[in-house]
């Protein structure tokens, strides 16, 4: 059996395939797995916000992998789950989504304070809108400047002791991958610093084909896979163009599936927070109800102060 795969090129990258290709492995022993690495429009626009960036290309992270596999160049694709657009490409599906690792963000200081220990004014690199109004929303104080690089990157650049960043925000999920857990200087809690949608999980996209759909299926994890599903449609139900900072996390536990999501404005200073417990079974319902909630509670008006 032959699985052509692909993935970026970054460390974390490669990192999360092989754990991919173990599972594949695991499940197929034997089976020959070539790796495919593809520079993508993020791996090449590193000198501009993500921001920026994605007006260029919404699908900074994903779009090359997705026309290598529509071009047939290969047969899988592992992404980070968050990196992915809500609409999907047509002809291609998310066909399994392995057991997450740990979603949390965390802080990484250069003399090792956590949030609350940063001094007054401090300079804190965040390539993510939602850490940004986040950061905001609990410390106004900060001086909260754009981040740019792979992960090797973004930890030199804090402990340079002639950099701008007094602390940086990274995944937790991103850290462990790259055995650097030794960087963290705090776990953000969830329940305050709520993580975007589908963080720490990856997705292994394939085309629309049966074939490949049952060969990847031993690869999923159904409660992570109900879990991130019902965080995206929370983003779905804002519009799928939602630029507006946003945290969703969901988790199955049993029989139920409960979901807490936020929307802020930039500036940390306004957040509508909703949450809700679902019976399993159909996350979608359990996102879009959130959804709705947040736009009755005021989410509406931040969409129409962003566009």
């Amino acid at each position: 059996m032959n699985i052509r795969i692909g993935s970026r090129g970054s460390a974390l990258a490669l990192s999360q395939t092989t754990a991919v290709v173990s599972l594949l492995q695991a499940a197929y022993p034997g089976a020959d797995i070539p790796l495919t690495t593809i520079t993508t429009t993020g791996d090449r626009l590193t000198d501009v916000p993500l921001s920026v960036a994605a007006r260029q290309d919404a699908g900074l992270f994903t779009s090359a992998l997705e026309h290598a596999l529509l071009d047939a160049q290969i047969d899988i694709a592992v992404h980070s789950l968050k990196d992915m657009l809500i609409e999907l490409t047509p002809g291609l599906v998310i066909a399994a989504i392995p057991v997450r690792e740990n979603p949390s963000d965390v802080i990484v200081s250069r003399r090792g304070h956590t949030l609350s220990e940063l001094p007054h004014g401090a300079t804190v690199g965040s390539s993510s809108r939602r850490r940004t109004a986040q950061l905001l929303r609990l410390r106004p104080d900060l001086n909260v400047i754009d981040l740019r690089g792979n992960v090797d990157t973004r930890l030199r650049k804090v402990f340079d002791p002639a950099g701008p960043y007094d602390a940086i925000v990274l995944a937790y999920a991103g850290l462990s991958r790259l055995g650097r857990l030794d960087a963290i200087s705090e776990v953000l809690p969830i329940e305050t610093f709520l993580t975007a949608p589908g963080q720490g999980a990856l997705a292994i996209q394939t085309r629309d084909d049966p074939h490949w759909l049952s060969l990847l299926t031993p690869l999923n994890h159904r409660d992570t896979a109900e879990a991130v599903a019902a965080e995206r449609a929370f983003l779905s139900g804002l519009g799928g163009g939602c630029t507006l900072p946003v945290g969703a996390y969901g988790i199955v536990g049993g029989s139920r599936l409960n979901l807490s999501a936020e929307v802020l404005t930039p500036d940390g200073r306004n957040r509508i927070f909703v949450e809700g417990t679902f019976d399993r079974g159909d996350p979608s319902h359990a996102g879009l109800t959130l959804a709705r909630q947040a736009l009755a509670q005021g989410a509406a008006a931040f969409l129409e102060q962003e566009s």
